[in-house]
């Protein structure tokens, strides 16, 4: 692809992530999402509450309990105490309780998918939310919470007898509570959480299965497939890995049809973080990631408004053209993580570019978090999301470029603490 070329002026080149200014804003955004949403989300029955726009429960007689909300919160409130930020562990051990026990399956195996406060609402087990009980577990074991290392025995061999298929190397997408098969889909977006959980497990237990196996999910999913078709990131796929792209479903928020660039941002940022965590010896990854961020800003950035296109269609053009907070926040991260390795201007003047628009068209200043969708021309909406859907997005922006891109952002508040902490 043509690599656009920009150049900072010599007055102003300097990183903005090693300015004491910049970063000073990075933490009090970080600290506002932690107020608006830990407090609040806390649900005194078990699990969380999602909330509106002004931060309240979105159903607070009976609210249906979603399974990666549940651990989300679970992994950000992990980051949350690694900080130091009081009452962050009561908060990682609410999770922990609701998915353990409540969550789990005891009579079948695996993870339900939602729940309210009588019980199971839909039983399927998914392996998106599977992945995301592996990413909970993995984090609250930095943390020493109790459960942790069970949760991490249970999830992984649920994931490796129910969900992983060798041949393939990715897993399979989902099931009845039974496990009986429900379809014969193949998905990538449950394939790349399950990769930023595995790294987790990895850096948390040094078990190299784990990182074998994001590895050849990454083979799959970029280079198999992404990499041929000019760095767009297929979504969707029958149970032989063919490319089905005339795919349609009736949830248009969790498999939308065509392509999305924020799936590409999320890649960019995992695959640097994959190289690194396996000793830089796969240079086709940081190659990858370089052109998954270019490519997503010349197809799916919006020059006239700005904000990225939910979708777009196999021509490139837009197809569902709100735009939603998590694409932002995660060219944010992806620009800040491959700014460490590469000083190329481009990722620099993007990651200034994606703050502008975030902090002028996204950070709700009035009432706090992120306003979770945009219309084309960046007014408030509610179309896919209703409310602010959850803090983990967003955090990450904030915190990922506080610190030095050698693992996850987890394992890089660990090792900054190591380094700075005084010897005693």
């Amino acid at each position: 692809m043509t690599e656009t070329k920009f150049t900072l002026p010599k007055t102003n080149a300097g990183p903005w992530q090693r300015r004491p200014f910049h970063r000073q804003y990075l933490m009090r955004q970080a600290n506002d999402l932690f107020d608006f949403f830990e407090a609040a989300s806390i649900n005194p029955k078990g699990g969380f509450f999602e909330l509106d726009d002004e931060g309240f429960p979105l159903n607070e007689e009976n609210s249906t309990r979603q399974i990666h909300v549940t651990c989300r919160m679970i992994h950000c409130a992990v980051i949350g105490s690694l900080l130091g930020r009081p009452g962050s562990d009561e908060i990682v051990d609410h999770g922990m309780q609701y998915l353990w026990h409540h969550h789990r399956d005891t009579k079948n195996g695996g993870y339900v998918w939602s729940l309210d406060d009588n019980g199971v609402v839909d039983g399927l087990k998914q392996a998106y939310g599977h992945a995301f009980v592996l990413l909970a577990g993995s984090s609250a074991k930095l943390v020493g919470h109790p459960l942790a290392d069970q949760l991490i025995e249970d999830i992984t061999q649920v994931i490796n007898s129910r969900f992983w298929d060798e041949a393939a190397g990715a897993v399979r997408e989902e099931f009845d509570t039974d496990w009986s098969p429900i379809s014969s889909y193949r998905g990538q977006n449950s394939n790349m959480h399950l990769t930023e959980a595995l790294m987790a497990a990895y850096e948390a237990t040094g078990k190299e299965d784990y990182l074998r196996k994001a590895e050849r999910i990454a083979q799959r999913i970029i280079r198999d497939n992404a990499v041929p078709l000019g760095h767009r990131v297929a979504e969707h796929f029958d149970e032989n890995w063919g490319l089905d792209k005339s795919y349609k479903h009736e949830n248009e928020m969790f498999r939308p049809s065509g392509t999305t660039p924020g799936h590409w941002l999320e890649w960019a940022r995992l695959l640097y973080q994959l190289w690194v965590l396996g000793r830089k010896q796969h240079g086709w990854m940081t190659d990858a990631a370089r052109n998954l961020f270019r490519t997503s800003i010349d197809l799916g950035w919006d020059n006239v408004h700005g904000g990225f296109f939910y979708t777009l269609d196999w021509n490139d053009q837009p197809a569902m053209r709100e735009k939603l907070w998590w694409p932002v926040a995660e060219a944010i991260g992806a620009a800040a993580y491959i700014s460490a390795y590469d000083h190329d201007d481009y990722f620099q003047t993007w990651y200034r570019k994606l703050w502008d628009f975030a902090e002028n068209h996204v950070i709700d200043h009035d009432r706090g978090g992120w306003l979770s969708e945009l219309k084309e021309d960046l007014t408030p909406a509610s179309n896919l999301f209703v409310g602010k859907p959850d803090l983990y997005h967003a955090l990450q922006a904030c915190l990922i470029p506080l610190y030095p891109a050698t693992g996850s952002l987890t394992q890089a508040i660990i090792e900054a603490d190591h380094t700075e902490r005084p010897v005693r």
